[in-house]
Parts: C-alpha cells; structure tokens; sequence
C-alpha cells in the first residue's frame, strides 16, 4: 500500500524560497551543541547572528545556508517559549532552515489552500506564520513557513487556494521575525491537533519521537541535496 512517504518520494516541488538560487549554491550548516566551531563564536543576539551567518556564506562561496532538521541545538536558551521553571526544555528543532541575509521570496512549495496564519510574538518564535494545507493522492499534509515579514499575513483568507510556486510572502527582519538572522523555518505537518497559525517547531527529548513522526524530515520534499 502507498504511503505519504512514497507519494514524498515522487513530488516536484518548487523551491520555497529565493527560487532563481541553485541548489549548487547552498551549503549545510550545522547549528547543533555539538558544533565545536560555533562555541568560539558570538551569536547571542540577531546582530551577531547576521554577522555570522554572512561569514560562512562568504567562506563557502555559497548564497544560502541550510539545515537543522532533528538537531539539538542552544541557540533557544534565551527565550521562554522554549525554557520555563515548568517543563522539560525544549530544543530539538524539527523543520529546515534556510539562512540568507536579505528579505527573500518565498513562495508555496505545492498546490494547497492557506489553512491558517498568525503572528507569533514572542521572543524566539516564529514572528509573522503562515501554514498551508496540502492534499494529493487522497493524502492530506500541512506545510509550515516561519519568520516572515509582517506584511506577509496581509491580503490573506483562510481557505484562500495557492498554486505551487506562488509567492506568499518574504522573509521577516529581525525582531519582527523573533529576533533571528532572517531565515525561512519550512516544516511538514502531517496532523494539526487542531493548531492554527502555530505548531511547535522545537521539540524537548521526550517527544522527539512524536514531533519527527509527525514533522518528517523536509528534505523528503524539497531535496536539496
């Protein structure tokens, strides 16, 4: 029997985000605790965040970085939504970023309708979210596109249909995009458990295996590599 992981394997998407970059021009980028290299870096504020991400886009020649599905990373003690006196800390993330310095399309990776947006405030979060709605084959997912730009949620209706490479929005400047280097955090969501404008992006250890069941790997979807 088909499943939504065979169906992955046999769709073209368009690129969600600066679609005239090539492929050949992004690298990887590793943001996990374990990076030794980012341990002597400063990258405590958006500012410093933007400086490095530049860096290592010079150094690799490269126009757009890329990664951090299933990674455990640090980068989110400084925020509240994702540390509280009252849970298990949370920072596992489980969607792809993709890092440019600059306000950059994006655009709707497949035909679906708007399902939801709203914008997430809080410092960390995801800023300005719009989450589409995707059915193909009898199989109905969700995709996810944070950190964008606050004039991305206007002239927008929940229900709305969007064609596959539509450009629904831009990225977001820091702090509307919850103070981060602008980047774009694109993640697939196969049930919604009623969310709307929001579904966590960051998972504590005890339900990582819940959120990447339920959030697969969106490299399935895009493959970049």
């Amino acid at each position: 029997m088909k499943t939504i992981f065979d169906l992955f394997k046999t769709i073209n998407c368009a690129k969600v985000m600066s679609n005239k970059i090539d492929y050949s021009d992004y690298v990887p980028l590793d943001l996990s605790k374990t990076n030794e290299a980012l341990k002597s870096q400063n990258i405590d504020t958006a500012t410093d965040y933007v400086i490095f991400i530049q860096n290592y886009l010079n150094k690799n020649k490269a126009k757009i970085a890329y990664g951090g599905y299933n990674e455990t990373r640090n980068l989110y003690k400084r925020s509240t939504v994702f540390n509280d006196l009252e849970s298990e800390e949370r920072n596992i993330h489980i969607g792809l970023d993709l890092w440019i310095n600059e306000q950059a399309p994006v655009y709707a990776t497949l035909d679906g309708k708007i399902h939801s947006f709203q914008n997430n405030q809080s410092l960390g979060d995801y800023g300005p979210t719009i989450i589409l709605e995707h059915n193909i084959e009898g199989f109905t997912f969700h995709t996810l596109y944070g950190h964008l730009s606050l004039e991305s949620l206007e002239n927008k209706t929940v229900g709305d249909y969007i064609t596959k490479g539509f450009q629904i929005g831009n990225l977001g400047l820091p702090p509307i995009n919850g103070d981060y280097a602008p980047h774009l955090h694109f993640q697939i969501i196969l049930a919604m458990e009623d969310k709307k404008g929001d579904y966590p992006g960051v998972s504590s250890e005890k339900n990582r295996a819940y959120y990447l069941e339920n959030c697969p790997d969106p490299e399935l979807l895009l493959k970049i590599k």
